[in-house]
């Protein structure tokens, strides 16, 4: 009779971001099967101040999106993830948020995908919506901290033994020697995916959407929004209370990591329209501002299997990245989880379980 083998399973996983810290967490809680973890990444998560990834900088509340009322997977996700951050409101790391979602159009409002996913959901009476808009709904949503919600989840890992590995990677065939031949990579690279590598000399292209915003102290503790660039995020925190997070900017295609002082201008403006008391000078601090970026993929986030084979051959061989692995023959299982755009905490969690499900039905292979 043979004994299955029960030693832990290598997993790798590219990006040290939400979705990848996420991913990790989840597998190394897993009860079936044993990993062995170890994520890569040019930046870490005491790199909090570094623009050259997205994570430190997002929004990173629930809120609603077009996509989760056309793919029931992202449905599902959304889900999974909104269920998962209520569950964690009394750790502190997680805020709930009572919400007002304003619009200029009145139609539409009872129809909302998402109203029987949030909580307390209603439609505004016309005497609680500020003048230019003419409709809107008041729900109860959530918020966390990146600053204190990525080093929350790499502390966990790192209670687990999970290795984290600081590498500027440009070609997946240079992760072979950490992946092993049983092993498995999860491709969660989001910004550093526009500049790796994968197969046959194809990359995947990555558009991103500026996002500048800054951070103040506000004590009201109510959102609001109007629009993908007006809106106002209270945030937990245990090191710092009552602030706030004021945004923002949503320009498809500008890559621009620098402060333009005139949209922050306009973006404060737009967000006392909201808020008026955002104009007390008494009762309103700005601490910092922000600008990142939101890495999406043209055509939708891609969750999904590839076996890559090794040596990466296209028309033009000469261009391949040389390696001491280049000219070794074989293949590399890979689970890709990249291009949420400004999604990526609001579907971590549903993301992360889709994963675990993906590199399960692999190793049964």
């Amino acid at each position: 009779m043979t004994v299955p083998d029960q030693s832990p399973k290598q997993l790798v996983v590219l990006g040290a971001g939400v979705i990848g810290l996420t991913i990790a967490y989840l597998a190394t809680a897993d009860l079936d099967d044993s990993f062995r973890v170890t994520i890569v990444a040019r930046d870490m998560p005491e790199d909090m101040d570094s623009q050259a990834w997205a994570s430190p900088f997002a929004g990173a509340n629930w809120a609603p999106m077009p996509m989760g009322g056309i793919d029931p997977r992202v449905r599902r996700r959304e889900q999974v993830t909104f269920e998962k951050f209520w569950d964690m409101i009394p750790t502190g790391l997680v805020k709930k948020l009572p919400s007002k979602v304003y619009s200029r159009s009145a139609a539409g409002a009872s129809k909302l995908w998402w109203s029987d996913l949030v909580r307390e959901f209603r439609i505004l009476a016309p005497e609680e919506i500020p003048e230019p808009y003419v409709a809107g709904v008041a729900f109860c949503t959530v918020s966390v901290n990146p600053q204190e919600y990525i080093p929350w989840l790499s502390s966990e890992l790192r209670a687990r033994n999970v290795e984290f590995v600081r590498k500027h990677v440009r070609t997946l065939e240079e992760l072979r020697p950490l992946v092993g031949v049983d092993g498995i990579l999860v491709n969660a690279s989001s910004l550093g995916r526009s500049r790796t590598l994968c197969c046959s000399l194809k990359y995947t292209r990555i558009c991103s959407s500026q996002l500048q915003e800054f951070l103040a102290v506000k004590p009201d503790d109510k959102a609001m929004s109007a629009g993908a660039d007006t809106y106002i995020i209270p945030r937990p925190g245990r090191s710092l209370v009552d602030t706030v997070l004021l945004g923002g900017t949503f320009e498809v295609g500008n890559w621009d990591t620098s402060i333009d002082m005139n949209v922050a201008r306009a973006i404060f403006d737009r967000c006392s329209e909201l808020a008026p008391s955002l104009r007390n000078s008494d009762q309103t601090k700005i601490l910092a501002h922000n600008v990142g970026l939101r890495p999406a993929r043209e055509g939708g986030p891609r969750v999904e299997a590839e076996i890559v084979q090794f040596p990466l051959r296209g028309e033009n061989d000469p261009l391949v990245p040389w390696s001491t692995t280049s000219l070794k023959e074989g293949e590399m299982r890979v689970v890709h989880a990249y291009g949420f755009g400004g999604a990526g905490y609001q579907t971590s969690w549903g993301v992360a379980e889709d994963v675990m499900a993906i590199i399960k039905g692999m190793q049964g292979q």
